[in-house]
Protein backbone atom coordinates (compact mmCIF):
# COMPACT_ATOMS: atom_id res chain seq x y z
CA UNK A 1 0.00 0.00 0.00
CA UNK A 2 1.44 3.36 -1.09
CA UNK A 3 0.30 6.80 -0.03
CA UNK A 4 1.08 10.10 -1.71
CA UNK A 5 1.91 13.15 0.41
CA UNK A 6 1.79 16.74 -0.85
CA UNK A 7 3.70 19.32 1.16
CA UNK A 8 3.98 23.04 0.39
CA UNK A 9 6.90 25.35 0.95
CA UNK A 10 7.10 29.10 0.39
CA UNK A 11 10.00 31.19 -0.76
CA UNK A 12 10.58 34.59 -2.30
CA UNK A 13 13.16 35.08 -5.01
CA UNK A 14 13.90 37.34 -7.93
CA UNK A 15 15.04 36.58 -11.45
CA UNK A 16 15.56 38.07 -14.87
CA UNK A 17 14.64 36.01 -17.88
CA UNK A 18 17.56 36.49 -20.24
CA UNK A 19 19.49 34.23 -22.58
CA UNK A 20 23.09 34.87 -23.58
CA UNK A 21 22.27 33.10 -26.86
CA UNK A 22 20.04 36.06 -27.86
CA UNK A 23 20.78 39.67 -28.67
CA UNK A 24 19.33 42.36 -26.41
CA UNK A 25 16.56 42.92 -28.94
CA UNK A 26 15.75 39.20 -29.12
CA UNK A 27 15.70 38.95 -25.32
CA UNK A 28 13.25 41.85 -25.12
CA UNK A 29 11.07 40.32 -27.84
CA UNK A 30 11.02 36.83 -26.28
CA UNK A 31 10.86 37.67 -22.56
CA UNK A 32 9.14 41.09 -22.62
CA UNK A 33 8.85 42.76 -19.23
CA UNK A 34 10.48 39.71 -17.59
CA UNK A 35 13.76 40.79 -19.25
CA UNK A 36 13.94 43.92 -17.08
CA UNK A 37 17.68 44.39 -16.32
CA UNK A 38 16.83 44.88 -12.64
CA UNK A 39 14.80 41.66 -12.49
CA UNK A 40 11.53 41.08 -10.70
CA UNK A 41 10.42 38.86 -7.84
CA UNK A 42 7.88 36.18 -7.02
CA UNK A 43 6.49 34.62 -3.89
CA UNK A 44 6.76 31.01 -5.02
CA UNK A 45 4.67 28.19 -3.61
CA UNK A 46 6.51 24.91 -4.11
CA UNK A 47 4.49 21.73 -3.72
CA UNK A 48 6.38 18.50 -3.33
CA UNK A 49 4.58 15.19 -3.98
CA UNK A 50 6.23 12.20 -2.29
CA UNK A 51 5.03 8.62 -2.06
CA UNK A 52 5.82 5.50 -0.13
CA UNK A 53 4.39 2.72 1.96
CA UNK A 54 2.80 3.45 5.31
CA UNK A 55 4.99 2.31 8.17
CA UNK A 56 2.81 0.07 10.36
CA UNK A 57 4.61 1.19 13.54
CA UNK A 58 4.20 4.96 12.96
CA UNK A 59 1.22 5.08 10.62
CA UNK A 60 3.21 7.55 8.50
CA UNK A 61 4.64 7.41 5.02
CA UNK A 62 7.48 9.73 6.06
CA UNK A 63 8.13 11.87 9.08
CA UNK A 64 7.09 15.45 8.23
CA UNK A 65 9.78 16.81 10.56
CA UNK A 66 12.41 14.99 8.46
CA UNK A 67 10.94 16.29 5.20
CA UNK A 68 10.69 19.84 6.55
CA UNK A 69 14.28 19.77 7.84
CA UNK A 70 15.44 18.56 4.42
CA UNK A 71 13.41 21.28 2.66
CA UNK A 72 14.71 23.99 4.96
CA UNK A 73 18.33 22.97 4.46
CA UNK A 74 18.30 22.10 0.75
CA UNK A 75 15.60 24.41 -0.65
CA UNK A 76 14.71 27.37 1.56
CA UNK A 77 18.23 28.16 2.79
CA UNK A 78 19.53 28.02 -0.78
CA UNK A 79 16.82 29.92 -2.72
CA UNK A 80 14.82 32.15 -0.34
CA UNK A 81 15.45 35.88 -0.86
CA UNK A 82 17.99 35.21 -3.58
CA UNK A 83 18.42 36.45 -7.12
CA UNK A 84 18.19 33.17 -9.05
CA UNK A 85 20.43 34.53 -11.81
CA UNK A 86 23.35 34.69 -9.37
CA UNK A 87 23.12 31.07 -8.21
CA UNK A 88 25.33 28.31 -9.60
CA UNK A 89 22.20 26.32 -10.52
CA UNK A 90 21.36 28.92 -13.17
CA UNK A 91 24.77 29.82 -14.57
CA UNK A 92 23.91 27.92 -17.76
CA UNK A 93 20.10 27.93 -17.45
CA UNK A 94 17.57 30.70 -17.89
CA UNK A 95 16.01 30.94 -14.40
CA UNK A 96 12.47 30.38 -15.65
CA UNK A 97 10.02 28.68 -13.35
CA UNK A 98 10.11 25.69 -15.69
CA UNK A 99 13.85 25.34 -15.06
CA UNK A 100 13.33 26.02 -11.35
CA UNK A 101 10.97 23.01 -11.30
CA UNK A 102 13.67 20.81 -12.78
CA UNK A 103 16.32 22.06 -10.33
CA UNK A 104 14.00 21.60 -7.33
CA UNK A 105 13.10 18.12 -8.58
CA UNK A 106 16.79 17.23 -8.53
CA UNK A 107 17.04 18.43 -4.94
CA UNK A 108 14.06 16.47 -3.63
CA UNK A 109 15.05 13.37 -5.62
CA UNK A 110 17.81 13.07 -2.99
CA UNK A 111 15.37 12.87 -0.06
CA UNK A 112 16.05 9.39 1.35
CA UNK A 113 12.78 8.53 3.11
CA UNK A 114 10.21 8.61 0.28
CA UNK A 115 9.93 8.53 -3.50
CA UNK A 116 9.60 11.87 -5.27
CA UNK A 117 6.64 11.91 -7.66
CA UNK A 118 6.56 15.50 -8.88
CA UNK A 119 7.24 19.15 -8.16
CA UNK A 120 4.65 21.85 -8.71
CA UNK A 121 5.59 25.51 -8.48
CA UNK A 122 3.05 28.30 -8.39
CA UNK A 123 4.72 31.45 -9.67
CA UNK A 124 1.63 33.67 -9.66
CA UNK A 125 -2.08 33.17 -9.16
CA UNK A 126 -2.29 32.50 -12.91
CA UNK A 127 0.91 30.54 -13.55
CA UNK A 128 1.99 27.20 -12.17
CA UNK A 129 4.35 24.56 -13.51
CA UNK A 130 4.81 20.85 -12.77
CA UNK A 131 7.70 18.53 -13.41
CA UNK A 132 7.71 14.78 -12.87
CA UNK A 133 11.05 13.87 -14.34
CA UNK A 134 13.00 10.72 -13.88
CA UNK A 135 12.31 8.75 -10.72
CA UNK A 136 14.66 9.06 -7.80
CA UNK A 137 17.42 6.42 -7.78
Amino acid sequence: MRVELHRRYHLSASHRLHSDAYTLEQNRAVFGKCNNPYGHGHNYVIEVAMSGPVDPATGMMTNLADLDAFANKELIAHFDHQNLNTLADFQTLVPSTENLCIVVFGIFAQYPHARLERIRIEETGNNSFEYSGPAAP
